[in-house]
């Protein structure tokens, strides 16, 4: 068998830098506490960094020159996995989706081996490739749509994202709810995820879905199924930008005295694992852009026999304050 080539280890920035905060390994062990898996119900798969958008808060830096997506064999690999796991949820996520140009393909082939099928969208990346033939694909499959909306207000959402996006993220949610995608009684969902503008932590997801509902209904005549809210990950591009301003320390500090240790047992990496565009696996996506293996160990899921074992230990790193402050990440 031809030697896979072993990914990279991300740049976890330098070590003083590490040193702002106690390690996330240490603050667990201080509470008591220890991160191991709980069944694994959920696949997450990342289909590629090709993206549409430059965004100042991505941790896996995708963007239009990530041209890196999973190729077929890969694709393969994993369908033969998820065959023998049967996922309760399969999620597919990048970069955009939308711009993988199988991902019709995958949708018709993962759809019958999950009860739940998700596609993570930056909502503007929908308006490109023939939106009408994939939004009619997701009908029939009935794929739950989750696009990202940093914000409801235009200006934040473009110093974010760049000119333009806010507009075309509107008039893709507008496509979405014209065939019944966030309407109440169509089966049909449609759930926005929104994220800070900056170097602080969101508000309350209740209060932020309020606000969200209100503005987006009124102004556009958009409605949605859930939102969402989290934090921006001290990774990627975002951790380049906190480095940059003279945020970075302040930031980490933020999310090391906002450690929730009643929301650890919720993490979504107890129960999610993630396979990135190369095949190789991790205990989430934030995991798969630090490059820190599934259980401290490098598996490719052509090696793998079925999900990890409940009570398998999560592989951590200071990244993880990011899900474990506030109300966390779950």
């Amino acid at each position: 068998m031809e030697a896979r080539q072993l990914p990279e280890r991300a740049n976890m920035g330098t070590e003083q830098e590490s040193l702002a905060v106690e390690s996330f390994r240490r603050t667990l062990f201080r509470h008591g506490l220890r991160l191991g898996r709980a069944q694994t119900t959920t696949l997450q798969i990342n289909v590629g960094l090709l993206c549409n958008q430059v965004c100042k808060h991505c941790h896996l830096e995708a963007g239009p020159n990530r041209t890196k997506v999973m190729d077929e064999e890969t694709f393969n690999d994993v369908v033969a996995f998820a065959q023998k796991g049967r996922f309760e949820t399969i999620d597919i996520t990048g970069g955009a989706p939308e711009l993988h140009p199988n991902l019709i393909r995958m949708i018709e082939t993962l759809s019958s081996l999950s009860d739940r099928l998700m596609v993570r969208s930056n909502l503007s990346a929908l308006e490109e490739n023939d939106p009408n033939r994939l939004i009619d694909v997701f009908i029939k499959h009935g794929v739950i749509v989750v696009g990202s909306l940093p914000s409801a207000d235009s200006v934040q959402t473009e110093s974010q994202r760049g000119k333009g996006v806010f507009e075309k993220s509107i008039h893709a949610l507008k496509r979405l709810n014209a065939v019944g995608y966030g309407k109440k009684k169509t089966g049909l969902q449609l759930d926005l995820v929104s994220n800070p503008p900056g170097a602080f932590l969101p508000p309350s997801q209740a209060q932020a879905e309020e606000r969200f509902r209100v503005i987006l209904e009124k102004k556009w005549d958009v409605v949605f199924s859930n939102l969402f809210t989290f934090a921006n990950v001290p990774l990627g591009r975002f951790r380049q930008w906190l480095h940059q301003s003279g945020n970075l320390e302040t930031y980490l500090e933020r999310l090391y005295s906002s450690f929730n240790p009643c929301v650890v047992e919720g993490l979504m990496c107890r129960t999610l694992m993630s396979v990135a565009w190369d095949g190789y696996c991790y205990d989430c996506d934030f995991n798969l852009a630090a490059r820190l293996p599934m259980a401290g160990s490098t598996s490719h899921i052509s090696e793998m026999e079925g999900p990890p074992e409940p009570g398998t230990p999560v592989a951590v790193g200071d990244h993880c304050y990011t899900c474990a402050a506030g109300s966390g990440f779950t």
